[in-house]
């Protein structure tokens, strides 16, 4: 064959071989551009921050409650032990440190093997591309050729972007590991209740010997498994060089037992969760997601005063679910009217009752004990301790009744008839007959209020009334004194939101109120007559420390400081002398108090509510459903105080406060005065003393008492 022939013949080959190739060329490079639209630009890169968890934590550093989505806590490298990045290069990528995100070995080998198998399961993706895959949704999970390129150019960027660290960084807080937990953190929490910088070399071999499939491999569900992945990835570890002989065989024959009840985020759950629905009223004037941006919301909850509380409701209700279940049981009415409500069979609730079972979920209305607990700091308003509910596993709820239960409040609500009537220039000592009244509501209805022991007199003053709680002297304040609108009012000065109905029986506490408004009412009369609104949270921070949002709470006085004074006194008096006097002699508190009990008509409901100059703690306790009975003689001061008393007294121990009193006015005076009378003395009175508005303080002497003699002879 001619040479030109041959050459001519060469020349179209390797032309024809050019053209192919360079076809393919393009064609590939076309197909990578149109791979590369819906991968994330090298901007998207530089800004990519990982969804994190937001966490609720008291105002002394105690996790209340985390918000996420994906549960994802993420923290630095120089947190993550050498030894848990040692254990993840070993099994992972031994070659880190030297590739540019690809390796071109182990594409060849997987290659090869897919080929040989016809299959697509042998994998080559190193970290940089297993992170690519954990930051986009974009490039997908299903192991084909598309997502693997996908992979090859996003880790390209990647690798441009971030330096080894910053890529270490992102992939151990990125990295699934089973049980809804993202990154090593979240996983170290939730497996061993450790952070991850306290892993030991077999925990952090365990944890990253899930990463292939955190489901199969996990210690709590797979324990076998997951025993063997640990000797695996301790094996690796070794034959690379990051531990010694030794060190394997310590971390081999440590038996790893996952602990995941360690630390429990769930603190203060009624509270927490309040401050999560405030939170979602917020969080889009804030710009915020709390579920993603890892949040730091700091609250007023101190956990001390909250853990001293708990301890206190926790004992004094199950005390409370004790006499409930003996009331059923020596009264079969009570019991069928109970079970009337449900379709129960008696003999089943008997048997619970016997055997010392939980209540079971339809019963829970009639049958157990609820209550709620606010602790209030009554000079700013901060809500420093709070229960909505049972605190028992089997019956905690998302029924916050601290926040959300309207209850009738009885005899706790008093103390804004007392005011009223102070408001209006009468003082302590004005009498009142403590007889009773009849009212017809209409032709067929008649209204016959009593005390709540029954008992009557004659003429008692409204001190005596008010530490007595004595129903009768409150009816007549509000027939003969003043009127249920202006009773009404002062209510909603005191930030009593629920509808207050302006009828006679206000006098005895009728119309519902909730827990958190009452007691942030009384902590206004500790507090001089300054109402602060309740305060939950404190700021909120995001994920770097920086200040989104700092909270204060609004303030206004809504009565004179000399009309509470003397409101304030006569509470006082409830405890020193009436029906809350077993806080001086059986919790032996002797600090500045006072406060009221409450108890409705059907002993459905019982109340204390007390403050002193720091702090106001309102305690409810009764049935979610209103027309069972607690007992009895389950009165607000034998159901409720206790919980109160032994709160009130320890919290008082453990924080050593002082007891600061409170100052009197230069308008209020104490006055010696008549204790017959009531009026000024003269020089053959019988002597007590009484504090007065300067205004409404006795103007008069006494004409009763005419010599010395005079009070022997009315004796006689």
């Amino acid at each position: 064959m001619p040479k030109n022939k041959e050459s001519t013949s060469f020349l179209k080959v390797f032309l024809n071989t050019f053209l192919l190739l360079f076809t393919v060329f393009i064609g590939v490079v076309i197909f990578m551009i149109i791979l590369s639209r819906d991968l994330p630009s090298l901007e998207e890169l530089q800004k990519f921050n990982p969804e994190t968890i937001s966490k609720i934590i008291s105002n002394d550093k105690k996790l209340l409650k985390e918000l996420y989505i994906q549960k994802r806590d993420v923290i630095p490298l120089g947190k993550m032990p050498q030894n848990l990045i040692n254990a993840v290069l070993s099994m992972e990528d031994r070659d880190f440190y030297e590739h540019s995100g690809i390796d071109i070995k182990g594409i060849i080998r997987a290659i090869f093997i897919d080929v040989m198998t016809l299959s697509t399961r042998q994998g080559a993706s190193t970290i940089t591309q297993q992170l690519a895959r954990n930051m986009y949704n974009t490039i997908g999970f299903e192991k084909t050729i598309t997502r693997k390129l996908k992979e090859l150019l996003t880790a390209i960027q990647i690798e441009k972007t971030f330096t080894k660290s910053e890529i270490m960084e992102l992939y151990l807080n990125s990295v699934y590991f089973g049980h809804g937990r993202y990154g090593v953190q979240s996983a170290s929490m939730y497996y061993f209740g450790k952070h991850a910088e306290e892993l030991s070399l077999a925990e952090a071999a365990t944890i990253i010997g899930m990463l292939p499939a955190p489901a199969y491999y996990s210690p709590i569900r797979h324990p076998e498994k997951a025993k063997i992945r640990k000797k695996i990835v301790l094996r690796s570890m070794k034959t690379v060089g990051y531990i010694t002989e030794k060190q394997h065989d310590i971390a081999l024959s440590n038996d790893v037992i996952p602990d995941t009840g360690t630390i429990n985020p769930g603190l203060a759950p009624y509270f927490s969760e309040h401050v999560r629905r405030e939170l979602e009223k917020i969080d889009e004037d804030l710009n915020v997601n709390l579920y993603q941006d890892g949040l730091i919301i700091h609250t007023t909850l101190d956990m001390e005063i909250q853990s001293i509380l708990e301890e206190a409701f926790n004992s004094e209700i199950k005390r409370n679910q004790n006499i409930l279940i003996k009331e059923f049981k020596k009264s079969p009415k009570k019991l069928k009217r109970a079970l009337a409500r449900t379709g129960f069979p008696k003999d089943s609730i008997l048997t619970i009752f016997e055997n010392n079972k939980p209540i079971p979920l339809k019963l829970k209305n009639q049958f157990l004990v609820q209550g709620a607990a606010v602790a209030i700091d009554v000079k700013t308003g901060k809500v420093l301790g709070m229960i909505g509910g049972r605190q028992e596993k089997e019956y905690r709820d998302h029924f916050n009744r601290a926040t959300q239960a309207k209850r009738q409040p009885g005899s706790v609500f008093k103390p804004f008839i007392y005011l009223t009537a102070l408001e209006q220039g009468y003082p302590p000592t004005h009498q009142l007959l403590n007889q009773p009244l009849v009212f017809f509501i209409d032709d067929t209805v008649r209204w016959n209020p009593q005390n709540w022991d029954g008992s009557t007199s004659l003429l008692e003053t409204m001190r005596y009334g008010l530490k007595k709680s004595l129903n009768l002297v409150s009816v007549r304040i509000v027939q003969e004194l003043i009127t249920p609108i202006q009773i009404k009012m002062n209510a909603e000065q005191f930030g009593i939101t629920t509808k207050i109905r302006p009828v006679d029986a206000i006098a005895l506490g009728v119309s519902e109120v909730y827990p958190i408004e009452i007691t942030s009412a009384y902590a206004a009369i500790a507090n001089n007559g300054v109402l602060n609104k309740p305060q939950y949270i404190e700021r909120i921070e995001d994920r770097y420390g920086r200040v989104i949002k700092t909270f204060t709470t609004e303030s206004k006085e809504v009565k004179d400081e000399a009309l509470i004074y003397v409101l304030r006194d006569m509470m006082r008096s409830v405890i020193d002398d009436g029906t809350g006097s077993s806080l001086r002699w059986k919790y032996k508190f002797d600090k500045s108090l006072a406060g009221k009990t409450g108890t409705t008509n059907s002993k459905a409901d019982a109340w204390f509510v007390g403050y002193t100059p720091r702090i106001a703690i309102g305690i409810w306790v009764g049935l979610d459903d209103p027309a069972i009975s607690l007992g009895e003689k389950q009165f607000g001061g034998s159901a409720a105080l206790p919980i109160f008393g032994k709160t009130i007294k320890n919290i008082y121990n453990i924080k050593g406060w002082d007891d600061e009193g409170w100052k009197m006015p230069d308008d209020v005076e104490e006055v010696n005065i008549c204790s017959d009378t009531y009026d000024l003395p003269n020089r053959y009175c019988p002597l007590m003393k009484e504090i007065y508005i300067k205004d409404f303080k006795p103007k008069y002497k006494c004409k009763q008492h005419k010599d010395a003699f005079d009070r022997f002879k009315r004796k006689s």
